[in-house]
């Protein structure tokens, strides 16, 4: 568990392993992993005033407004779980996103520890992704290169014989993902490394290497 709340960013690109990075350092260290989508999920199904913006401005059709989001975080954040910190994953997209976000930290005497990229090139995206498939009958997830099943075409939970892709990992539509997530986060990468908190691990290893690397960051902080 932390001693001290430590707040962090986690940026990466889709499929590179980052929703499981930050499940494990939520798991080690008791700081609560926040997506912007599950919160206001969360905030619409609860009925809260935020929510009931949020639900509106959706059913309208329009983007929630980055006021609307950092009044949805800054209520998240105040909550008992949070008290060790928390992992931000999928916002601040923008500039102007993370100045609002510093804003919001500041008024409550907080601030951001780290934002951390788990960098990852885009053909090793590209072949991570192309490559999943799963057991039609239990859903056991498999790879073309780095995980096959132990007896070809044979699952190794359920001894299933059908395997399905998803229609979405194919390289196409792939790379449209890394487009839009490069639009996004090329501006805020600078932003953060003006402030000297930008760190940046190399997501093509393993995952516990990875996790090694981040481990490794979050205790400097805990020590400073």
């Amino acid at each position: 568990m932390a001693k001290n709340k430590v707040n962090i960013i986690l940026m990466g690109p889709p499929g590179g392993g980052k929703g499981t990075q930050a499940k494990i350092l939520q798991d080690r260290y008791g700081i609560i992993q926040l997506s912007t989508g599950d919160m206001l999920r969360a905030a619409v199904a609860s009925g809260s005033e935020v929510g009931r913006q949020a639900k509106a401005v959706m059913e309208a059709g329009k983007l929630v407004s980055d006021e609307l989001i950092i009044d949805m975080i800054s209520q998240r954040i105040d909550q008992p779980d949070c008290q060790n910190g928390f992992i931000l994953d999928g916002f601040p997209r923008t500039v102007p996103q993370a100045e609002a976000l510093d804003r919001m930290l500041a008024e409550k005497g907080l601030k951001l520890a780290f934002a951390i990229e788990i960098r990852v090139p885009d053909d090793y995206i590209v072949e991570r992704i192309t490559g999943r498939f799963s057991c039609a009958k239990c859903g056991a997830g498999y790879h073309d290169k780095f995980q096959k099943p132990k007896k070809d075409g044979v699952c190794d939970v359920c001894g299933g014989t059908e395997f399905i892709r998803r229609a979405d990992d194919n390289a196409e539509t792939v790379k449209k993902r890394l487009d839009a997530y490069h639009a996004q986060t090329a501006p805020i990468i600078p932003y953060y490394g003006g402030k000297s908190i930008l760190r940046v691990v190399d997501g093509t290893q393993s995952i516990d290497q990875v996790t090694g690397q981040l481990v490794g960051i979050v205790d400097s902080a805990l020590v400073s």
